[in-house]
Formats: structure tokens, C-alpha cells, sequence
């Protein structure tokens, strides 16, 4: 008996648990079609009030205005349209799928303003403003930039030059309202178009509308930006005082070298009145966190720039940008991303707005300088010695030579004639210097030998410092002028990869002067060299090995100066073949004329100017006129008393 009882308890737990469960799925069941009932219930709502809400808040668009002049046949159209687009949302939630079957594939969001999901299914269109400077395309779908094209300008492959291509930047304004909204997620409705000026508009339900309104003036390369948030002070909370910024986009390959052309590529931040910005990504991968406010925003291509820009400041920023590689199928450079917060400005009616600038256009020096927020300094002309000489002689002299000459080969051959030309007393004196040191070397051997011990060093010096003296001769006469002949030299480093003048300006064999030239393309890479022969190049190390060896035979006998001069008159001409290989055709040109100048001016002043009968009438002269000891001389004699005074004193310790 006992064991039926138990058994009769089991099968009654067993039934209760399955009726149990059977209520429950059930109900489940019950309210699941409950739920889609009420939302497709709710979709049509939303469709009808998405026709009448695009009627009354839209008046100035195109689609508004056809719903307002068309008859019912027209209204039930759009209505068909927007409720099959409501059908798929409804649809794709109700198979759990994370993306609604629409053309923007976003994930479904459902927002506390019917508008917003209005203005999230609409479709959305291109929009240019153009001037005789740029091109730029709008996406109504977050009314931001589209594409960007610079007129005047190709790139390597005589094609279109789009600083920006089709649909390769998103750009959207986060801000509260009531819950996070970004505007890239909306299509804006068309209140104002024409060449120059173009005004878009989210409308929210209450009658406020966020408005972006874009305006580029006739030969600028500036792009003038005010967003306003009318009407949304029931909206946005008062304590909300800012927006947050995205910016993303891909700068393409512009130039005919990929490795000249990242290497002079990068990102910068201004501080207000900086003298100068701050650089980060020069030719490779970063990332910076700025943290506190900044001007501008800069991602620099070799030629080209995108720059943000407040009107006051930006509270915040936060910038990166990474490097494709060479290989890449799409040819594009570098993607860039900006993060900035901009603080709320109000204005005379209750609206709050904020105001920026987009800078599109050419890295030219006087194009730059124009706007006076120091966006030239994003060229790369040198330090403050260099870039001063680059500003205040350099580029005056290349500009004004550029009005009256064609030719940029011949313009840089004048400058360099012209350099040389300013420089040559400096050049002579070193040479001459130079020439002295040689007619010496068999006095200064003697002294070698007079003084060989080690102990002696002191009187080997103050006897060589006293032929020096006597013969007129300097040791640094000869190392000085070419050390005030450096900076201009690397001026002109800097000058010619960076000007913009020289893209494909073509000379002789070089199709482009701010590129590498190339008389034979391999079919292979060598390492640190290329895939090319510049012939440029080429001629430049030719001409500095043979200036080398000429220079060296005045170079000092000493075995000491051996690996001096075999650095001089052979590692330094190789190593510069490899530099400059891969760097801008106008640099080695000019690298050549320079050694070519320099190799006929010495020519010249050893032939008649400074000639071997000169220099030792010179020194024969100089040490019969009576000497004044120098200050190094007097010291050099104090150091060696008290050297032979410490020598006896040891020497009497030893006994």
C-alpha cells in the first residue's frame, strides 16, 4: 500500500508541473501577439503621423512640397512608402535580428520623439556648393560633408584631385536631449540651396529644429560653419552646455612617391596664441589626447590639408591618425579622426549655436598666412633660423623669380647661382684658409717631430699655435664660413619637398620636381634604395665624390684623418644616392648644381685667386710683421709653465 500511495503522489506533481507549464507558454504565446499587434498598430500611428508631421514641419523641402500641392492619390503613396519601411523595422524585431532591413542597415532605435524616427527612415540626397577654388559635396544624412574636391589641382595620375572622396568622412554632432541623439543617424530636411550657401534642418515635434547651415565664399578655400538649436529649451536641459564633435575621414594618395609623401605628412593641434603648433603622426601611426582647449585641428598631407577650426575654442580634443600601406588596393594615405567638445554660444534671440571652420585647400605659404591663425606654420620650412631664412629670403626670392620665368629648373638654377654668389667671400676665405693649412703641412711636420713624446703636447701645440700666428692663419678659418654656409644649405632642404609650387612642375627628364625622378623603373625593391634610378640623384653623389677628392688632397697627412677622409670622399656621396633617391627630384637638382657651382668657383680661386704663390707671399709677409700674442697663445703659455712646474715636482717626489 505504501509504495501505490507514493506513486499516486508522483504522478500528481507531475501533472502539476506540466499544467503549470502549459499556462505559461501560453500566456507567453497570448502576449507575444499582443505585442506585435500593438506595434504594428503603432507603426501605422507613426506612418500616418510621419506624412502629417512632414507636411506641416517640412513645407520648404522638396517631398513637403509635393505632398502639399499633390492630391490623395500622392499622400496615400508616401504614406504606402514610409509604412513598408515601418513594416521591415517591425519585422526585423520581431525576428531578433540587430539591424533593420532598410537602406542604411542602422541598428533600430526607437526614440522618445516621433520626429526623430521620422527623420531616421528618410531618404537622403547630395548637395554641392562650389566656387572657383573648391568643390564640396553634403549628405542630407547628417547634413555633413560628402566629398571634397580642390579645383586647379590633379593628382599623379592626371585625375580629379578629391582631398576627400565620395562617402569616405562621417561627421556628426552628439548632443542631450533628453537622451543621446547623434545627427549623423537622421536625414535633414532642404530650407536653403544655392552655389555658395546651403542650410539644413532636424525638426524635432515641439517646432524647435537643429539647423546646420554651410557658406563658402567666392576664392576661398574656408568653409564657414554655424549649427543653431532653435526652439529646444524645452529640449535640451540647461545644464547641458555643450556638444561633442566626430569627425572620421580618409585623406587618398595625391603624389606620385608613396614613401616622400608620408614622410611629409602629419597631424597637428594649435593652442591660441602658440607661436607655433603641435605635431604629432609625422609619418607614422599616433594617437593624442589634447585634454584642454585647442584652436585647430590639422591632418596634413604633403601639399594639402583638412583643418577644423573654432571660432572661439574647442573645451576639448582628442585626435589620431593611421597610415596605409604602400600596397593598399584603394590608394588611400591616411585615416584621420578627430574627437572635439565645443561649449554653447547664445544668441540675441534665446537660440544656442556654435561656429566652426573647415579649411580645404593647398599647403601654399601666402594662401595660409591669409586667414592669420598661424596655419602656415604647418609647413615644414625649419627651426627659427632656418624657417626665417626660408620666410625672409627663400620664398620672397622663389615667388617674385616664379612671376617672370616658366621654367622652375631654371628658376632654381638662378637661386642657386644667386646663393652661391653671396656666399663665395665666405667660400674663399675657407679656401684660402684651406690653402695656408697645406703650405704649413711641412712646418707642422717638423714640429711632429721636434716634440714626438706624449709629455711634449703642450709645446707641440704652443709651437704649432705660434706658426699659426705668424703665418696669419686661423685653425677655424677654414671650418667657420662653411658653418655659416650650413644653415642656408639646409633652408633649402626644407624648402623644396615642401613647396607646393614645385608639384608636378616638370624639368628635362623629371615629370614632377617635388617627387623622385626616374630613368629606370625596377622590377624589384632594393632595400633603403628604391624600386628606381633617379637620375638626379646620381649626378648629385657624382659630383660630391668628385668635389670630395678634390677638397681632401688639403686635407692633413696624419693617419688619424684617414677614415675622415674616407668617409668624406666615399661613404657620405653612397649614403646620400640612397637618401636621395626617394626625395624630391628639385632637392638633388639643386644638391648637383650646388657641388657643380661649388667644384668651378674653387676651380677659378685655386687657378687665379688664391693661387700656391700667393698664400706663401701671404704667410712670408705675415711672419715678418711684428705679432701680438692672442689670448689663446698667453693662455696656452700659462698651461704649459704650469705643466712643466707639476712635471718637476713629481719628478722631485720620485728622488
Amino acid at each position: 500500500m505504501a509504495k501505490k500511495k507514493i506513486s499516486s503522489v508522483t504522478l500528481y506533481n507531475i501533472f502539476g508541473f506540466v499544467l503549470i507549464a502549459l499556462i505559461m507558454l501560453g500566456f507567453t504565446w497570448y502576449q507575444s501577439r499582443q505585442y506585435k499587434k500593438q506595434r504594428e498598430y503603432q507603426a501605422q500611428l507613426d506612418s500616418i503621423a510621419r506624412v502629417e508631421y512632414l507636411t506641416k514641419m517640412a513645407a520648404d523641402s522638396a517631398e513637403a512640397q509635393l505632398l502639399m500641392a499633390g492630391d490623395s492619390a500622392t499622400l496615400a503613396k508616401v504614406a504606402a512608402r514610409i509604412a513598408a519601411q515601418d513594416s521591415a523595422i517591425v519585422e526585423a524585431m520581431d525576428k531578433g535580428e540587430a539591424t533593420a532591413q532598410s537602406s542604411t542597415s542602422k541598428k533600430v532605435t526607437s526614440y522618445k520623439d516621433p520626429a526623430l524616427n521620422i527623420a531616421r527612415n528618410l531618404e537622403d540626397s547630395v548637395l554641392v556648393l562650389e566656387n572657383d577654388k573648391v568643390v564640396l559635396s553634403f549628405s542630407t544624412k547628417g547634413a555633413q560633408p560628402y566629398s571634397v574636391k580642390i579645383k586647379d589641382y590633379q593628382c599623379y595620375d592626371s585625375t580629379d584631385l578629391y582631398l576627400i572622396k565620395e562617402g569616405m568622412s562621417k561627421y556628426g554632432v552628439s548632443v542631450y536631449t533628453g537622451e543621446y541623439i547623434n545627427t549623423s543617424d537622421f536625414t535633414f530636411t532642404v530650407a536653403e540651396h544655392s552655389d555658395s550657401t546651403l542650410v539644413m534642418r532636424l525638426p524635432f515635434s515641439n517646432g524647435g529644429y537643429i539647423e546646420q547651415s554651410y557658406y563658402i565664399p567666392t576664392g576661398e578655400y574656408m568653409l564657414q560653419n554655424k549649427m543653431s538649436f532653435v526652439g529646444m529649451d524645452e529640449i535640451i536641459p540647461r545644464n547641458v552646455s555643450s556638444v561633442d564633435l566626430d569627425w572620421e575621414f580618409v585623406i587618398p594618395r595625391l603624389e606620385k612617391g608613396y614613401k616622400n609623401e608620408k614622410q611629409y605628412s602629419k597631424a597637428a593641434y594649435y593652442f591660441t596664441d602658440e607661436k607655433k603648433p603641435e605635431e604629432i603622426a609625422k609619418g607614422k601611426d599616433q594617437h593624442k589626447e589634447i585634454g584642454s582647449k585647442v584652436k585647430w585641428l590639422a591632418f596634413q598631407q604633403q601639399f594639402f590639408s583638412a583643418i577644423i577650426c573654432s571660432k572661439d575654442e574647442f573645451s576639448y580634443g582628442d585626435m589620431s591618425a593611421k597610415y596605409f600601406a604602400e600596397t593598399d588596393e584603394n590608394h588611400n594615405l591616411m585615416a584621420c579622426t578627430a574627437e572635439l567638445s565645443s561649449d554653447f554660444k547664445q544668441a540675441s534671440d534665446g537660440s544656442k549655436y556654435i561656429e566652426n571652420q573647415f579649411y580645404f585647400g593647398p599647403n601654399h605659404y601666402r594662401t595660409l598666412k591669409e586667414y592669420d591663425l598661424k596655419f602656415e606654420r604647418l609647413i615644414p620650412l625649419g627651426g627659427w633660423l632656418v624657417g626665417w631664412i626660408n620666410i625672409l629670403i627663400i620664398i620672397p626670392v622663389f615667388n617674385l623669380l616664379g612671376q617672370f620665368i616658366p621654367s622652375y629648373g631654371l628658376i632654381i638654377l638662378i637661386m642657386t647661382v644667386l646663393l652661391k654668389i653671396i656666399i663665395s667671400p665666405l667660400s674663399i676665405k675657407s679656401f684660402k684658409s684651406s690653402a695656408k693649412m697645406s703650405v704649413l703641412q711641412p712646418e707642422i711636420q717638423k714640429i711632429n717631430e721636434k716634440y714626438p713624446k706624449e709629455q711634449d703636447a703642450m709645446k707641440k701645440q704652443q709651437a704649432t699655435m705660434e706658426l699659426y700666428n705668424k703665418a696669419g692663419v686661423s685653425p677655424m678659418g677654414g671650418c667657420l664660413p662653411m658653418l655659416l654656409q650650413f644653415p642656408i644649405l639646409w633652408a633649402m632642404f626644407r624648402f623644396f619637398p615642401a613647396s607646393i609650387e614645385l608639384r608636378q612642375k616638370s624639368f628635362l627628364w623629371a615629370d614632377d620636381l617635388s617627387a623622385y625622378d626616374s630613368i629606370l623603373d625596377l622590377p624589384f625593391n632594393i632595400p633603403l634604395y628604391g624600386d628606381h634610378v633617379s637620375l638626379f640623384a646620381i649626378l648629385m653623389a657624382v659630383t660630391m665624390f668628385v668635389y670630395s677628392k678634390m677638397t681632401s688632397s688639403q686635407m692633413s697627412s696624419d693617419p688619424q684623418m684617414a677614415g675622415m677622409k674616407f668617409m668624406t670622399v666615399w661613404m657620405m656621396p653612397i649614403m646620400m644616392l640612397f637618401i636621395c633617391n626617394n626625395l624630391s627630384s628639385a632637392l638633388s637638382y639643386y644638391y648637383f648644381l650646388s657641388n657643380l657651382i661649388t667644384m668651378c668657383l674653387t676651380f677659378i680661386i685655386k687657378k687665379w685667386v688664391v693661387t700656391p704663390e700667393k698664400v706663401q707671399a701671404e704667410i712670408e709677409a705675415n711672419k715678418n710683421k711684428p705679432k701680438k700674442k692672442s689670448r689663446w697663445s698667453e693662455k696656452l703659455s700659462e698651461l704649459q709653465k704650469q705643466q712643466e712646474k707639476m712635471m718637476k715636482e713629481q719628478a722631485g717626489k720620485r728622488r
